[in-house]
């Protein structure tokens, strides 16, 4: 019988074991104000090394980075009735520039220092930066505009839970302005794709990137596309999205160029964001009973060194033999960059520190005591695979000379591994289905983990859709996208509406 690093399995309490994967890794902690999160540095390492890989891709595609402030003026959001209408419940607002005593000991908003205008503060930024692009774009010269900004928002929510869905959360959100709408389609694609290859590549994630339907669609928006990840649970996290805006919110704005032939039309926006919800979406992705598992290419460290002191005087041996170690890893290179390793010197039982790396998810930890020394080797834990068939700690000793040589390439293979699974995962839960009623089956209460199901759609709108909308929530389903490359439907109808099918959607429970 294997005992378990965390309190909970997944196959008992799957909510639990996530709660407690973020505790135990020291990933995030309850702050004091509901839906607000304390990001404790392995977590907040992780969200850096997403920040950086992303923004070098969002750099690549032509972007600039910039900077909008945190609370936006209350009639901005007025002018796009829709926009303001989506986030209205989510807002929070500023009324009053100052507090005073109250006599009782207590501070209170100064009745005098009531501000002229309420401020929002940002819970997304398309209106503010909507104002700055009709400030700068006068000319079709001045298109497209370009840029991203990394920021936090706040959208206050009623139920929270930690990088999942909380009040206040960290993210990256783009917006541009194009002078035709299939300029601006594009672009919206474009990012989709950064984000596809982004999440596969660097996270692990295996994703389907499709189309939103109607209903699902971003407040004011032509069209939203998303990624959507499975998590071990069955259920799906929408990973990221990109926004087609049309002319909307140029209109509300008054985004307006002066073409070649000197007429006045309105920009084609879009915007697209990630957030670290994406962190959640590798905890449930790639998690398992002891712990988290990180994937190389976003892990703070990489390569973790456990010396295994004893209070004796030959420890100063073992020290610098792992110090040499670490300085022989820092000049290798993996997966593009040199090798990150840390070697921990904290005074704490080498046992104590090994299991609590295994729990922040380190893809290697490396254990040196006297023996291997002497011998010239190290002990070698991969995180991906913690266990021998035999229930006993698969870790081998292997050559020192043969390790750093090899570094390399098991860091590649555990990348590998973790987005393998993800996709073995996510490519054996979805089930076509073929009628309501088996979807009604395939969902029905007490079946544990039924993934999602691929089914006709005939792209209803209005109030058919809205129907199959309250069908599904009784259902606590929701239609997460429409696959992109779809050359067309099959002969069939469509299992909501009886209407010829003219793509295939995937439906499932979601976070």
């Amino acid at each position: 019988m294997i005992k378990r690093a965390l309190p909970v399995t997944r196959e008992a309490d799957f909510s639990a074991w996530y709660q407690a994967v973020i505790s135990e890794a020291d990933l995030a902690e309850e702050s004091g104000v509901r839906g607000c999160m304390v990001i404790r540095p392995w977590g907040y390492g992780i969200w850096e090394r997403i920040q950086r890989l992303l923004d070098d891709r969002i750099k690549a595609t032509g972007h600039e980075n910039c900077y909008f402030p945190l609370f936006i003026p209350l009639s901005y959001f007025e002018k796009e009735a829709e926009h303001v209408d989506g986030f209205a419940k989510e807002m929070a607002v500023v009324t009053h520039h100052r507090l005073k005593a109250d006599g009782y000991g207590r501070l209170v908003p100064d009745p005098d220092a009531k501000l002229e205008e309420p401020l929002v503060v940002r819970p997304t930024s398309e209106m503010v930066i909507g104002a700055a692009f009709a400030r700068w774009v006068q000319s079709w010269r001045d298109l497209p505009v370009l840029i991203n900004q990394w920021a936090n928002v706040v959208r206050w929510e009623m139920r929270t839970r930690m990088f999942l869905r909380t009040s206040e959360f960290l993210w990256q959100e783009g917006h541009t302005a194009h002078a035709t709408p299939q300029e601006a389609r594009d672009e919206t694609l474009k990012m989709l794709e950064v984000y596809r290859d982004f999440a596969e590549e660097c996270l692990g994630l295996h994703v389907i990137a499709g189309e939103k339907p109607e209903n699902e669609r971003f407040p004011g928006a032509v069209a939203t596309y998303s990624i959507e990840a499975m998590m071990q649970d069955g259920k799906a996290l929408q990973a990221g999205t990109s926004h087609f805006l049309g002319t909307n919110f140029a209109h509300a704005q008054n985004i307006r160029f002066q073409n070649a032939g000197g007429e006045f039309e309105l920009c084609n926006t879009t915007s697209w964001g990630v957030s670290t919800r994406m962190i959640g979406g590798v905890i449930m992705v790639h998690g398992d009973d002891d712990g988290l598992r990180v994937p190389p290419m976003i892990a703070p460290w990489q390569v973790v060194i456990v010396p295994m002191l004893r209070d004796v005087p030959e420890d100063a041996a073992i020290i610098d033999y792992c110090k040499g170690l670490q300085a022989e890893l820092a000049k290798q290179f993996a997966l593009g960059e040199p090798v990150r390793a840390l070697l921990d010197l904290k005074p704490a039982k080498a046992a104590t520190k090994r299991w609590g790396w295994v729990k922040k998810g380190a893809p290697i930890i490396i254990e040196v005591g006297g023996r291997d020394v002497a011998g010239g080797n190290v002990s070698v834990i991969r995180r991906d695979r913690l266990y021998r068939e035999n229930g006993k700690l698969d870790s081998n000793a292997v050559a020192r000379a043969d390790f750093v040589g090899e570094v390399s390439d098991m860091l590649h293979d555990v990348q590998a591994t973790l987005h393998v699974e993800s996709m073995n995962r996510l490519k054996a839960n979805i089930v076509p289905v073929d009628d309501f009623a088996a979807l009604e089956s395939h969902f029905a209460d007490g079946i544990k983990n039924p993934g999602w199901v691929d089914v006709r759609w005939s792209k209803p709108t209005g109030p058919a859709l809205e129907t199959v909308v309250t069908r599904l929530k009784a259902l606590k389903l929701t239609i997460r996208n429409a696959p992109m490359g779809q050359t067309g439907c099959d002969n069939g109808a469509c299992i909501f509406t009886g209407e010829p099918a003219v793509e295939r959607i995937l439906i499932g429970r979601a976070y």
